[in-house]
């Protein structure tokens, strides 16, 4: 045990300015982001066909070199990207890639390796024209929209989770339609309730570890009540698919795939960077917002790049879905209001055990998307509070038609659905929402003063509380 302490201390040296947390307490936590990761990481190879067990050791050993990279500062997991899942399709599968699908794998890991390429070369800009850049094309009010965007955009995905239905052909089926079945619906919806409300109230009255494990006590309780309740025949059977976990060998080596570089893969795969890299900033400050700390100046958001941007480049060597941070994570620290980093890493090395324990991922893909949907609810809201609380911390004036306009359009185009681009690359939800964001802050002069009548109907100055100082 003080080999490990001394290792943590000589590997993560900033990691030691959190609260230290007890080895019980840190492996609880640890499992805790280990669920929050799990089904959206796998569910990126299930989507393009990549490898689940390489997905999770990719995940976890990018989050290792995160922490590298930012001295185990900031508390953050990386997994697989979604930005990338149309791009690798394209690939994966296509024989114009290859005869194989190692081969087309391989194209694939190339054009991942250019994209974490493109990481670098905008952490290194970053280093040399240092913070101002990202103050002038980040300030509050794209900052806070931005972060609240990353939690509206995932509240889609936790109501899917409970209320989507498939067909025999593996198509949704349109929601009380031909062939949806109301019995499902409804219990779908008392078991999201039931976790959701468990999480809720663990979170806000529970203490101690309690209060921290809320999440994973709230995921492994609506497992259990649902196992029971479908075995049992209370529930209907559709609810839970634990046939998946006889799928899986006890001990399976993940399939690795080296890369190869194929011109056509690398542009269709490696401009999608420039998407991630601004939904990249957007998850530093929520991940800031949330811990109380500026991570754009301590590690420095050239070190968030650059770990990002590595991570993602080991991906390519192996096999693996590119890499990012996790907005659920952050929803978990969030919820738990532990911030020790320690408690990713614990979660990192879950990841990369369970990618060799085919058992471990059957286990979590039987999980019910109503479970995950419930405690998701309470996550993903989280985050877009977050981003809401860094507009109220920053005073931003929405007196002024100005900030009003620019929070306007960045919501409208990344809620509404928006698209710019084609099937292989395009902007939307977040990245569009962010990017038009910029450009319009830009573009658009502060010089308009507020308004002294709204100022006075909608806030009584003498009310007014100064900026928290942060710890």
């Amino acid at each position: 045990m003080e080999l490990l302490k001394m290792l943590n201390r000589l590997l993560f040296p900033r990691s030691e300015e959190y609260e230290k947390l007890g080895a019980k307490k840190a492996l609880a936590l640890g499992f805790q982001h280990a669920f929050a990761m799990s089904c959206a990481t796998i569910l990126v190879p299930l989507l393009t066909g990549l490898d689940v067990g390489v997905a999770l050791f990719c995940a976890g050993c990018g989050t290792l070199i995160f922490h590298l990279c930012t001295g185990g500062r900031m508390p953050t997991f990386l997994g697989s990207s979604f930005a990338f899942i149309s791009a690798l399709c394209g690939v994966i599968g296509n024989q114009s890639f290859g005869a194989t699908y190692d081969e087309q794998v391989s194209a694939a890991m190339g054009g991942i390796i250019a994209a974490g390429a493109f990481y670098l070369l905008l952490a290194l800009i970053i280093r040399l024209f240092g913070r101002g850049l990202i103050d002038k094309l980040f300030p509050p009010v794209v900052r806070g929209v931005g972060i609240t965007l990353i939690g509206l955009n995932l509240a889609s995905s936790a109501i899917n989770n409970i209320q989507t239905q498939y067909g025999p052909d593996g198509s949704a089926l349109p929601i009380f339609g031909e062939g949806y079945d109301m019995p499902t619906y409804v219990w779908a919806w008392i078991l999201a309730a039931v976790v959701c409300l468990t999480a809720v109230v663990l979170s806000s009255c529970g203490r101690g570890m309690v209060k921290m494990s809320s999440i994973v006590i709230a995921l492994v309780g609506g497992y259990v009540l649902s196992l029971i309740l479908t075995k049992t025949g209370i529930a209907p059977a559709a609810l839970m698919n634990t046939e998946v976990i006889a799928d899986y060998d006890w001990v399976q080596v993940p399939h690795f795939v080296l890369p190869s570089f194929n011109i056509t893969a690398i542009g269709m795969i490696a401009p999608i960077a420039i998407v991630t890299c601004v939904e990249h900033v957007g998850d530093v400050y929520a991940n800031g917002a949330v811990v109380a700390k500026d991570f754009t100046q301590d590690p420095g958001l050239h070190r968030t790049m650059l770990g990002d941007g590595l991570a993602t480049v080991f991906a390519g060597l192996v096999g693996g879905p590119p890499n990012t941070t996790y907005s659920e994570n952050t929803a978990v620290l969030a919820a738990t209001g532990n911030y020790n980093p320690a408690s990713l890493r614990i979660a990192a090395l879950v990841a990369i055990v369970v990618s060799f324990f085919g058992k471990a991922i059957g286990v979590i893909q039987s999980v019910p998307n109503c479970v995950l949907g419930g405690a998701c609810i309470v996550l993903y809201g989280m985050i877009a509070s977050v981003g809401l609380r860094t507009l109220v911390e920053n005073h931003v004036d929405f007196t002024k038609n100005r900030n009003l306009c620019i929070a306007a359009v960045m919501l409208v185009l990344a809620i509404g659905g928006a698209v710019i681009g084609n099937a292989t690359f395009n902007f939307t939800n977040i990245g569009l929402g962010i990017i038009v964001g910029i450009i319009l802050n830009l573009a658009i002069p502060d010089r308009e003063p507020a308004e002294p009548g709204l100022v006075a109907h909608s806030v009584d100055k003498s009310e007014v509380v100064p900026e928290r100082k942060r710890k």
